[in-house]
C-alpha cells in the first residue's frame, strides 16, 4: 500500500521543486513550438530543459509517494547532486540560448529564456534550503566543496564535448589526447558520484580519501597537458568564422 506524503509538498523544496517542473517544461515546450535546429548548442539546451524537468517531477514523485525511503541509495546526497548539476545546466543554458537563437523580434525564444533563468534561480534556492541540514550539518560527500567540484567537473566535460568539432581532432593526435583526457576524467569523476549516492564507497579495500587525492593529481596533471597542447592544434590553421567580418585597423592573428 502506497502511503501519501502531503507535507513533501508543502515545504519550501517541494514548492520549489513544482515550480521547477512548470518552469522547465515552459522552456523546452516553447523552444521546440519555434522549431528545431541543427546545432550542438541547441541540442544541449533541449536537453538540459528536459532532464531538469523530468528529474525534478521523479523526486517529487518518489517523496510524495515516500519510495524515497526505500531506494537503496544516498537520497540526500542524490537530490543534492541533481540540484547543483541542475543550477549549472540551467545557468549554461540561460546563456547559451540567447546569444546563438535569440533575437529582439523571436518572442517564444526571449520568453524561453526568461524561464530558464526563473528556473536557474528557483534551483539556487533549492541547493540553499537542501544543501545544509539542521544544525549546520553537510548531508553527503557530494554536499561537500570537492564533492561539488565533482559535479562542476562533469558539467564542464559535457559542455566541452558539445562544442568538439570531429572533423579537426580526427587527424590530430595532439587534439586526440586532449579528447582522451576530458573522456577518462568525466568517466573517473560519474564513477565517483555514482558509488558516493550508491553508498558503495565501503566496498572499496582501501581509503576512499586517499584515491580520491591520488585521482585529483592525476587529474590535475593531465588537464595541465590538455591546457597546452589544445590551443596549440585547435587554433592552428584555424580561418576566419564566417560571420566575422573584419574591422578597420585590426587584423585575425590565426
Amino acid at each position: 500500500m502506497v502511503n501519501l506524503d502531503l507535507r513533501s509538498l508543502t515545504l519550501p523544496v517541494g514548492i520549489i521543486r513544482m515550480f521547477e517542473v512548470v518552469l522547465t517544461c515552459i522552456s523546452f515546450s516553447l523552444v521546440a513550438s519555434a522549431g528545431h535546429v541543427l546545432s550542438t548548442h541547441w541540442d544541449w539546451c533541449m536537453f538540459t530543459w528536459c532532464f531538469c524537468c523530468f528529474f525534478s517531477l521523479f523526486i517529487l514523485i518518489m517523496e510524495f509517494t515516500r519510495f524515497s525511503a526505500k531506494v537503496p541509495i544516498s537520497w540526500d546526497d542524490f537530490t543534492t547532486a541533481f540540484a547543483v548539476l541542475a543550477t549549472l545546466m540551467c545557468f549554461t543554458s540561460s546563456i547559451i540560448y540567447p546569444t546563438f537563437f535569440t533575437c529582439p523580434t523571436c518572442y517564444r525564444q526571449i520568453a524561453a529564456t526568461v524561464s530558464s533563468l526563473l528556473c536557474f534561480g528557483l534551483y539556487v534556492g533549492e541547493v540553499v534550503l537542501a544543501r545544509l541540514r539542521p544544525g549546520g550539518e553537510i548531508s553527503g560527500f557530494l554536499s561537500t566543496v570537492p564533492g561539488l567540484l565533482k559535479i562542476l567537473e562533469t558539467l564542464l566535460a559535457c559542455i566541452i564535448f558539445t562544442s568538439l568539432d570531429p572533423a579537426r581532432f580526427l587527424f590530430h593526435p595532439g587534439l586526440q589526447w586532449c579528447v582522451a583526457v576530458y573522456s577518462l576524467c568525466f568517466i573517473f569523476a560519474l564513477v565517483i558520484i555514482f558509488l558516493t549516492v550508491g553508498q558503495l564507497l565501503s566496498l572499496f579495500p582501501f581509503s576512499f580519501d586517499k584515491l580520491l587525492t591520488v585521482y585529483n593529481i592525476l587529474a590535475t596533471m593531465m588537464y595541465m597537458t590538455a591546457m597546452v597542447i589544445w590551443p596549440l592544434y585547435s587554433f592552428e590553421n584555424n580561418p576566419r568564422p564566417v560571420p566575422c567580418s573584419p574591422v578597420p585597423g585590426t587584423i585575425w592573428l590565426w
